[in-house]
C-alpha cells in the first residue's frame, strides 16, 4: 500500500510526503519493521527542503494513529542513499532490494521490497537531494524543530540528535536539542508529543489532539503499491528487470495453479439510488442484517447529491455523509478497513475490507468515466475500483446509466463506453492499462435503469400485487438487451425473486402518485462474471424509505486465489534453474500476418481499427513499437496500436489492433493538408530485428475541427470542395479579414452553425434537459455528415443528439469563439457587463457574430424555462468552458477560472444587448 497518507497526517501544514515505502532495517542480525516517508519543505525564502522520516508502525499503517515517530534524517548535502550487495548475497529475482543510507553522522542498511513502487521512491530521493552548486545555500531545516520522536515506552529522557540511530532512543527529543517526556495527555494519539511551546500560539490544526471517531476501527487504507510474495507473479514485468524476468513472470502466471489454492471469501455487494437526500435512517438493515459479517464490503450510490453545484463543480457535503452512515451501519461483529472511496458528482463506491484481510489487498487502483453530455459530464457514468486480493484481481462497477423507458439504446452506448474508456494504470508503467474485462472477477451494481416495456403501468403493479416476478421480468429491458447479446455479455444476474426497487413516494412503500406516475421497474441490479463465484442472496430492502429507489444487496461466496508461499518459492526456483540452461545466442523472430494498413474514408470522431497477428517463434521474445528518430511517440496522434508492447512464450501469437481516431486535436491539420493520413511504425525485438508497418488512408475533411473565419467563406458544403481550396481557407490567418483583405460573400456565421441552431429553434425549445441529456454517437454521425455535404434536409435525430453536436462542434473549434488572446480580459470583466460587452466588441467580426447568435439563441431557451426546466446558471456552466478556453497550453479551466467563465456569460445571459 500506498502509505504516504498515514505519515500526512502526522505532518504539520505546509509539509508534504511525496511518496513512503515499508522496508527492513539491518543491524547486525536484528530486522525491523520501518515506513520510510520522504517529506517536504518549502521554507519562506525559496526552494525547498527534504528529511527522510522513519517511522516505527503497525503491520499495516492506514492511518496516522498507526505510526510513531522514531527518527528524522535530513536529506542534506552529505546524505547518500545508494543500492548495495552485503556481503555474501547472492542476486535472487525477485528478492528485496538492499539500500545503505549514510551521513556525516551515521549509516543505516535496510532491504526494501522488490517492484516499481521502490524504484520511484528511490528516484524520488535523489531528486531532492541539494546537490554540490556552492551558489546554493545550504539546507536549514529549522522546520524539523517542531517535531519529536518517540520509542516504544518512556524512559528517563535523554538528549537524542538527528541522526542517532534509530530505535536507540526510547524517549521524546527535540530535535533543536530540547527534551521532553512522552505524555499520552498531551500526544495527538500518532507519537507525537505535542509541545506547544516549541512553536509559539501558531500551532497547525493537523497537530492539535483530535477528538477520538466514534468509530476509530474504520480505518483509510489508500492507493496500494505494496509488493507481497504474493505479488511478485505480477510486478515482474518491470521494464528495469528486461527480458529475462518478464520470462519469469509469463512463466509463473502459467504456473499459478502450481502454489496458489482456491479459499472462500463473502462477498457484500449493495446500491442504492438516495435521490439527492441526506442519510435519514440508519443502514445497518441493508448493510448487515441477518447476515454473518462478510469479508469485503462493496457499497455503491448513485444521485447522492442533485443540485447544480455538484453537477458542474463535483463539490458536495453528501459524500462525507453517507461515508459515515454507511461506516456505522458496517456489521457490528468485526472490524473494517476503508480501502479506497471514488466519487463522480452523484455516483459513489465505497470498498472496505476487514482489517485482517488489509495485508492481502494490493495493487489498488480507482477511475471514474462520464457519460453525461458531450462524453464527459458525471451525472451519467461510472467509477470502479480494481484491485488484487490475494492472487485475485477484481473489479467492482457503480454505474448509473442513462434515464427513461425509451433511452434503452442509450443505456447500452453509455455501458460500452464505461467498458471502453474505464482504465487502470499498471505498476509497470510501460504496460498497457488495464481495462474492466482483464480482471479475474467483475462486480458491477448500479441503477441500470432498465424499465418494464410493453405493459401498462396497472398490468405492472398487478403482476407484482400477485408476486408474479417471473411474468413480470418477460418484459424487462436488462433481460432482453442481455439475451441480444446488445450488453452485459457473459454476465450473470441472480434470480429476481424481489418486487420492483423503482418508483416510489419518498417515506413510503407506496407506488408513484406523482403527475408522471412512473411505472415500477427493477433498475436497481448486481451482476458479475468470473469464476468460483456463488450468489447466496439477491434482494431489496423495502424497510428503508429515504429515496424513491429501494437498496438492493447481493451476497457472495467468491473462490480467491491464495498463494502458498512455499510452493511459491520452489515454483521459481524451477523457473529460475530453467531460464539458466537457456541458449542466450538464441536470436528471437516472429512473423507478421500484415504489414501494410489502408484506412478509407476516416472520418471526425469515427473509429476505425485494422487488426494483424504477431506469431513467435523458438525463443521467447519482448516485442515493442519505438520512436522513430527526432520523434515523440512511436505513432501520430491520431493512431494507436493496442497492445503497444507485449510478451510472447516460443510457438504463441498475439493480435494487435490499429486503432484510428481523429478527434479536435487532430482535425484541423488533417483538413488542411498539413497532416495527411500516413505513418511508418517500428517494431522492435528485444536482442532481435525490427519490423516496418505501413499506415496509409484519406481524410474526409470536415466542419468540425475547422476555424470560424474558414467556415464563413465556405458558402459550399466543405466536401463539395476541391482539397485545395480547403487547405487555402484553412490556413487563412484568422485576421484576414480585418486587414483589408475581403474574400467573395462571406457568410456572417457559419452555415453549420445556423442549422443545427436552426433545428433546436425548431424542434426543441421546450425540451426538457436540453444540453444536459447526451445522443446517441450513431446520430452524431449522422448529423455530422448532414453538415459536410450540406443535405439538412436528410437530418433525423433526436434534440439530444443535435444538441451534444452543437457543443462538440464549438469544442472542435481550434480558435474558440471568445479568442485565446481576450482570455484574461474576459476574466478580469466577469462581474461588470459594459466592460464584459467592450471585450466581445475587440473580437474578429465572425467570432463577434458567434457570440452574439449564440447567446440570442440562449436567450430564446431561456424564454421557455417552465417547460425545458433550464436557467441561466445551467448554460452558463455549459457553455462558459466552451467559448472560453485557457490559452496556456489549451488546459482546462481550474475551478476559480470555471466560475469566472460562467459569471462572464451569465451576464449576456441576462442582459439584452
Amino acid at each position: 500500500m500506498d502509505q504516504s497518507m498515514a505519515i500526512q497526517e502526522t505532518l504539520a501544514e505546509g509539509e508534504y510526503c511525496i511518496i513512503a515505502v515499508q522496508g527492513v532495517l539491518c543491524e547486525g542480525d536484528s530486522r525491523q519493521s520501518r515506513l520510510l516517508g520522504l517529506v517536504r519543505h518549502r521554507p519562506k525564502r525559496g526552494g525547498q527542503e527534504h528529511a527522510l522520516f522513519l517511522y516505527t508502525h503497525r503491520r499495516m499503517a492506514i492511518t496516522g494513529d498507526d505510526v510513531s515517530l522514531d527518527q528524522i534524517v535530513p536529506v542534506s548535502r552529505d546524505f547518500t542513499l545508494e543500492e548495495v550487495s552485503l556481503d555474501g548475497e547472492l542476486y535472487v529475482l525477485g528478492s528485496d532490494v538492499t539500500v545503505q543510507l549514510d551521513t556525516a553522522e551515521l549509516s543505516l542498511v535496510f532491504q526494501l521490497p522488490f517492484g516499481s513502487h521502490t524504484r520511484t521512491f528511490l528516484q524520488e530521493v535523489a531528486r531532492a537531494c541539494p546537490g554540490f552548486d556552492p551558489a546554493t545555500p545550504d539546507p536549514e531545516f529549522l522546520w524539523l524543530s517542531r517535531y519529536r520522536c518517540t520509542g516504544p515506552e518512556p524512559e528517563p529522557p535523554t538528549p537524542l540528535c538527528w541522526n542517532a540511530p534509530p530505535g536507540t532512543g526510547p524517549r521524546c527529543a527535540g530535535i533543536g536539542g530540547g527534551v521532553s517526556d512522552f505524555d499520552d495527555s498531551r500526544s495527538d494519539k500518532r507519537g507525537l508529543p505535542v509541545d506547544p511551546s516549541s512553536w509559539g500560539q501558531d500551532t497547525p490544526d493537523n497537530l492539535l489532539p483530535r477528538q477520538n471517531k466514534s468509530k476509530c476501527e474504520i480505518t483509510d487504507m489508500v492507493r496500494s503499491s505494496t509488493i507481497m510474495v504474493s505479488d511478485k507473479a505480477h510486478i515482474l514485468s518491470m521494464q528495469k528487470f528486461g527480458l529475462r524476468d518478464t520470462i519469469v513472470k509469463s512463466r509463473l502466471v502459467q504456473k499459478e495453479e502450481d502454489y496458489t489454492y482456491i479459499q472462500n471469501f463473502r462477498f457484500f455487494v449493495g446500491t442504492y439510488n438516495v435521490n439527492g437526500q441526506s442519510p435519514k435512517e440508519g443502514l445497518r438493515p441493508w448493510l448487515s442484517h441477518g447476515t454473518p459479517a462478510p469479508d469485503v464490503y462493496c457499497v455503491g450510490f448513485q444521485e447522492l447529491d442533485l443540485s447544480k453545484e455538484a453537477f458542474f463543480f463535483h463539490d458536495t457535503p453528501k459524500e462525507e455523509e453517507w461515508f459515515k452512515a454507511v461506516s456505522e451501519g458496517l456489521h457490528p461483529d468485526a472490524k473494517y478497513a476503508k480501502v479506497k472511496l471514488i466519487r463522480l458528482v452523484g455516483i459513489m463506491l465505497l470498498l472496505y475490507v476487514k482489517q485482517e484481510h488489509a495485508a492481502h489487498v494490493s495493487e489498488v487502483e480507482a477511475e471514474t468515466v462520464g457519460t453525461g453530455i458531450m462524453g464527459r459530464m458525471g451525472n451519467k457514468g461510472g467509477v470502479a475500483i480494481r484491485f488484487q486480493f490475494h492472487n485475485t484481481s477484481i473489479c467492482v462497477v457503480n454505474s448509473h446509466l442513462a434515464a427513461h423507458t425509451e433511452e434503452y439504446e442509450r443505456r447500452n452506448q453509455d455501458y460500452k463506453d464505461i467498458c471502453s474508456r474505464m482504465q487502470f494504470c499498471q505498476i509497470d508503467p510501460g504496460l498497457p492499462p488495464l481495462t474492466i474485462s482483464k480482471h479475474d472477477v467483475i462486480l458491477w451494481l448500479g441503477d441500470l435503469n432498465y424499465r418494464i416495456e410493453e405493459l401498462d403501468v396497472e398490468t405492472v403493479k398487478n403482476l407484482i400485487e400477485e408476486k408474479d416476478f417471473q411474468t413480470l421480468y418477460g418484459y424487462d429491458q436488462l433481460k432482453t438487451q442481455m439475451a441480444a447479446k446488445s450488453v452485459f455479455e457473459g454476465f450473470i444476474e441472480g434470480e429476481l425473486t424481489f418486487q420492483p426497487t423503482y418508483k416510489y413516494d419518498t417515506g413510503s412503500d407506496d407506488w408513484d402518485t406523482s403527475e408522471k406516475c412512473r411505472a415500477p421497474a427493477w433498475c436497481d441490479r448486481v451482476l458479475w462474471k468470473g469464476k468460483n463465484i456463488t450468489q447466496l442472496s439477491y434482494q431489496s430492502h423495502m424497510a428503508l424509505k429515504t429515496s424513491d429507489h429501494k437498496p438492493v444487496s447481493s451476497v457472495f461466496d467468491i473462490g480467491v486465489k491464495v498463494v502458498n508461499e512455499e510452493r511459491y518459492r520452489k515454483t521459481l526456483e524451477e523457473i529460475v534453474r530453467s531460464l539458466d540452461k537457456m541458449e542466450n545466442a538464441n536470436i528471437p523472430s516472429v512473423s507478421l500476418s500484415k504489414r501494410e494498413f489502408c484506412f478509407q474514408n476516416v472520418k471526425y470522431m469515427q473509429l476505425q481499427v485494422q487488426s494483424f497477428t504477431i506469431r513467435n517463434g523458438q525463443v521467447p521474445c519482448q516485442f515493442e513499437f519505438i520512436n522513430k528518430p527526432d520523434e515523440k511517440s512511436y505513432c501520430k496522434q491520431w493512431l494507436n496500436a493496442n497492445p503497444s508492447r507485449g510478451f510472447l512464450l516460443p510457438d504463441s501469437a498475439i493480435e494487435i489492433e490499429l486503432e484510428l481516431f481523429v478527434n479536435k486535436t487532430t482535425a484541423t491539420k488533417l483538413n488542411s493538408g498539413e497532416d495527411k493520413i500516413e505513418d511508418i511504425l517500428v517494431l522492435h525485438l528485444d536482442r532481435g530485428k525490427d519490423y516496418f508497418l505501413s499506415v496509409s488512408g484519406n481524410y474526409l475533411p470536415s466542419c468540425f475541427g475547422s476555424p470560424i473565419h474558414t467556415l464563413c467563406y465556405m458558402r459550399e458544403p466543405i466536401l463539395d470542395l476541391p482539397l485545395e481550396t480547403i487547405r487555402e481557407l484553412t490556413l487563412m490567418p484568422l485576421q484576414t479579414e480585418d486587414d483589408g483583405v475581403q474574400l467573395e460573400n462571406p457568410l456572417g456565421i457559419p452555415k453549420e452553425l445556423w442549422m443545427m441552431v436552426d433545428y433546436l429553434y425548431q424542434n426543441a425549445i421546450q425540451q426538457e434537459d436540453l444540453f444536459q441529456q447526451p445522443g446517441l454517437r450513431s446520430e452524431f454521425e449522422h448529423i455530422r455528415d448532414c453538415l459536410d455535404t450540406g443535405m439538412i434536409e436528410t437530418l433525423s435525430a433526436s434534440n439530444h443528439s443535435v444538441a451534444e453536436a452543437l457543443l462538440l462542434f464549438l469544442e472542435s473549434l481550434p480558435e474558440p469563439v471568445i479568442c485565446y488572446s481576450t482570455y484574461h480580459n474576459c476574466l478580469e470583466c466577469s462581474g461588470n457587463y459594459i466592460a464584459s460587452k467592450q471585450v466581445i466588441s475587440t473580437l474578429p467580426t465572425f467570432h463577434q457574430n458567434v457570440f452574439n447568435y449564440l447567446m440570442a439563441f440562449l436567450r430564446e431557451l431561456l424564454k421557455k424555462s417552465a417547460k425545458n426546466h433550464l436557467d441561466e446558471n445551467i448554460l452558463a456552466s455549459i457553455f462558459g468552458s466552451l467559448l472560453l478556453r485557457n490559452p496556456a497550453g489549451h488546459q482546462k479551466l481550474d475551478m476559480a477560472e470555471k466560475k469566472k467563465a460562467q459569471e462572464f456569460i451569465h451576464l449576456f445571459l441576462c442582459n439584452s444587448p
